[in-house]
């Protein structure tokens, strides 16, 4: 799995305030549609962007809790969270979320589910925290959808079966629907969220998913450093001839607690 230590955490820091990111994180926010008051989770807060977006919506009646494995992570959001009195930020896994049953009247988790090889324990414990009625928005990319261009394509295929190893369902978004029922949700809303980059702006999906990907291939020893360099090299060559092209799918899930 990619690992979020202070290198990662700086590098997502910088690409989550991108044009691309920010759009998938309105998405999320309006599919959760925060009011005055209510008492928010955000799984998996990371850098606390969104967290910061919640805690401003729900104001000072309001509370959001912001829970995420990664200390580096929450270092980062603590920093960018530190005059917020209507946030906590706890060290902890989906599994076992340490709040009350029927606590929360909505949960966000965005980019987070992908990483669990049987997301059903994290849904039955947002179920167990989360109001009957109560909102969950779960959002997160559809691998398959992936769409690069490379003149080697052998290559990109090596480098992105590589990136594979940093996660653990690639195909998420088709199985939400089943997942939700079989776990006392039903399935609201399911909307597609479509980053296509056809020039490597440094804020872009396509700059962030270079950088992720080289680096991963490489630390894991998938893939040799003269490899990823080469690719890299050729992304950015392609980029200034007018011929790069990226594109993935984003889906935002909204859904509501059954009684």
């Amino acid at each position: 799995m990619l690992k979020f230590d202070s290198a990662t955490t700086k590098l997502l820091e910088e690409s989550y305030q991108g044009a691309d990111i920010r759009r998938r994180r309105r998405a999320s926010f309006d599919a959760l549609a925060p009011r005055g008051g209510q008492h928010l989770l955000d799984l998996g807060c990371g850098n606390g962007l969104l967290t910061e977006e919640l805690a401003r919506a729900v104001g000072e009646t309001g509370h959001v809790t912001g829970l995420d494995p990664s200390q580096a992570m929450l270092d980062a959001a603590r920093t960018r969270l530190a005059i917020r009195e209507n946030v906590s930020l706890i060290q902890g896994v989906a599994e076992d979320i340490p709040l009350e049953n029927a606590s929360l009247d909505g949960a966000l988790s965005v980019q987070v589910f992908e990483y669990f090889s049987d997301s059903r324990p994290a849904l039955h414990e947002l179920h167990r925290v989360l109001k009957p009625g109560a909102r969950l928005v779960i959002s997160d990319m559809h691998f398959d959808t992936l769409v690069w261009h490379s003149d080697v394509p052998d290559r990109m295929e090596k480098m992105l079966s590589a990136y594979d190893g940093h996660l653990e369902n690639r195909i998420l978004p088709e199985q939400l629907p089943g997942l939700l029922k079989e776990t006392g949700f039903e399935l609201d809303d399911l909307t597609p969220v479509v980053f296509c980059n056809t020039h490597l702006a440094p804020d872009s999906t396509a700059r962030m998913m270079i950088e992720l990907v080289s680096n991963y291939g490489v630390s894991t020893g998938a893939v040799s450093l003269e490899t990823a360099e080469d690719w890299r090299a050729e992304q950015f060559e392609l980029d200034q001839q007018g011929r790069f092209f990226f594109s993935i799918n984003h889906y935002v899930c909204r859904a509501v607690r059954r009684s």
